[in-house]
């Protein structure tokens, strides 16, 4: 016996959506109810992980938080409407069927269709992108090293093991993702945490302290961790020059390995590519080229940045808490004053007094006019219909300008200023280049024998031996850095036995430990290796 009126008798709730394409599983997001349909959702996911394939009604109504739980009718409707846009399956309920009312009555088990558990998925990781906080992680900086040398050693090796090459590897970059993606949210929300005036100055002066603790340490982390891996990357080479070069090869072919035949060639070829760019990547975050900074210097000096921002906030909201006046208090004051005045006349009267606007009385008039408006003078609260007429230039009127135009002034010939910039300029490039030729070296030299150095050269070599100090790591004897504009290498090495070096300028003597020094002038063999022979 069938019931052939019964659109539920021989189909699952939804079939008919399944079979025309028109699913919604984000309808429920923007419909009322929201909140409920997604606790009815989750409930299902829950029980998809306990693998728990069906649910009734009364089993979803249990599911739910006990605190506000909805009815189990609001429930029953919730998951009627869920099958309906295609996010569940419904499915008679035949397992308790004991009489034949029971048959007729609408009872139904729901699942989770793929759609709906797609959609639950990109929500929930939806969720997590907005709910991540970026972090500073130093840990994954010394992971990042240790993974750098593991590299170094295979590619040591006369045969290395692709399986460990492609694994290590894996493990680098899955690293180094994570420290890029974090580092960005973090300096991200950093910048908001600046900008935050309006926070509770209590939470925000406890939080200050430990934020820029945090920086501090992330920074010497960043130096010292950042100068290793950026020698270990200067020793591993570019993909098409160096030892990393076979290693990124050998997990290319091991990722090519499980394709079809037919397209073997064209995905080694795309792995290659890949892997060749995730190390570009890699040496482009850590390493500085001449015109291009790495981004972890970039990201040391954002860190930088930050601190001192942070303590101006932490002084604005000290003067806020202080009581001392600025602009926004002064207007909330005067806000509170207009709101206090007991009628219109003494608003108009304090407002004429706070921004000093007056009635328009300033036309340019004649001795004549205010010889008699002194005699007779006329109040600023007069209308201009009852006031006395004014007497006015008739070019005034026909200009809308009193004063008589004269002749224009000449075009000031600025070329003789230009002129002093442009030598200007001139002189100071070839101070900087005289001062750069000053400091090369041919060869390796003691610090001691660089000789007396002019004020100009002196700021040169102070700024090589800042960034090469700031780039030496323990447990090394030799650093090579290039300064950011790339137009000076410096290279240096420390001397065993502790003898000190001096180097006199100027303005005195600056002493020191004694190192052997290289410095080569990169922008002077550039342009003897562009010039023409």
């Amino acid at each position: 016996m069938t019931r052939s009126d019964d659109p539920h008798a021989n189909r699952p709730i939804g079939a008919a959506a399944r079979g025309n394409g028109s699913y919604q599983p984000f309808a429920h997001l923007t419909t009322e109810h929201s909140a409920l349909y997604r606790q009815v959702m989750g409930a299902f996911v829950r029980a998809k992980q306990e693998f728990t394939v069906h649910l009734r009604p009364e089993d979803v109504h249990l599911g739910l938080p006990a605190d506000g739980r909805p009815p189990v009718e609001s429930v029953a409707t919730a998951l009627e409407r869920l099958a309906r846009w295609g996010n569940l399956r419904a499915d008679p309920d035949t397992g308790r069927v004991t009489a034949l009312e029971d048959f007729y009555r609408s009872r139904y088990i729901y699942q989770l269709t793929r759609e709906g558990e797609a959609a639950e998925e990109a929500l929930a990781a939806y969720d997590e992108a907005l709910g991540r906080r970026g972090e500073l992680q130093a840990v994954a900086l010394a992971d990042i090293a240790v993974q750098l040398r593991a590299l170094l050693a295979l590619a040591g090796q006369p045969v290395p093991d692709p399986g460990v090459a492609h694994l290590a590897l894996l493990a680098l970059v899955d690293r180094f993702s994570g420290l890029a993606e974090n580092a960005r949210a973090f300096m991200s929300s950093l910048q908001r945490t600046v900008d935050l005036h309006d926070a509770e100055v209590e939470v925000f002066l406890a939080y200050k302290q430990r934020l820029i603790e945090y920086l501090e340490r992330f920074i010497e982390d960043l130096v010292t961790r950042g100068a290793e891996i950026a020698g270990l990357l200067e020793r591993l080479g570019t993909p098409h020059e160096g030892s990393a070069g076979p290693l990124l090869r050998l997990a290319a072919a091991r990722e090519a390995s499980d394709t079809a035949p037919d397209a073997s060639a064209e995905a080694l070829t795309a792995a290659e590519q890949r892997w060749y760019g995730r190390w570009e990547g890699l040496r482009a975050w850590f390493l500085s080229v001449p015109g291009r900074s790495s981004q972890a210097k970039l990201l040391r000096s954002a860190a930088r940045q930050a601190v001192p921002q942070l303590l101006g906030v932490v002084q604005a909201l000290n003067e806020r808490r202080s009581g001392r006046s600025d602009r926004s208090a002064d207007f909330r004051e005067l806000a509170r004053w207009f709101a206090e005045a007991p009628d219109d006349q003494a608003r108009h009267r304090l407002w004429r007094s706070a921004f000093g606007l007056y009635s328009a009385r300033h036309l340019t008039i004649d001795p004549e006019a205010l010889a008699v408006r002194g005699a007779d003078p006329v109040p600023a609260s007069a209308s201009w219909y009852d006031a006395p007429g004014v007497r006015i230039s008739p070019q005034l009127r026909r200009t809308g300008s009193y004063e008589r135009r004269g002749r224009a002034r000449a075009v000031q010939d600025r070329g003789e200023a230009k002129a002093y910039l442009a030598e200007l300029a001139r002189k100071q490039a070839e101070q900087t280049a005289a001062a750069r030729a000053r400091l090369a070296t041919d060869g390796e030299v003691r610090l001691s024998d660089l000789g007396e150095l002019d004020p100009a050269a002196f700021r040169l070599f102070l700024r090589l031996l800042g960034d090469a100090l700031s780039a030496w790591r323990p447990g090394t004897d030799t650093v090579a850095v290039t300064i950011s504009d790339g137009t000076m290498e410096i290279r240096l090495t420390r001397l065993p036995g502790g003898a000190a070096a001096e180097i006199h300028t100027l303005d005195g003597v600056l002493h020191g430990p004694e190192h052997l020094v290289e410095i080569t002038d990169l922008a002077a063999d550039r342009e003897s290796a562009g010039s023409p022979r």
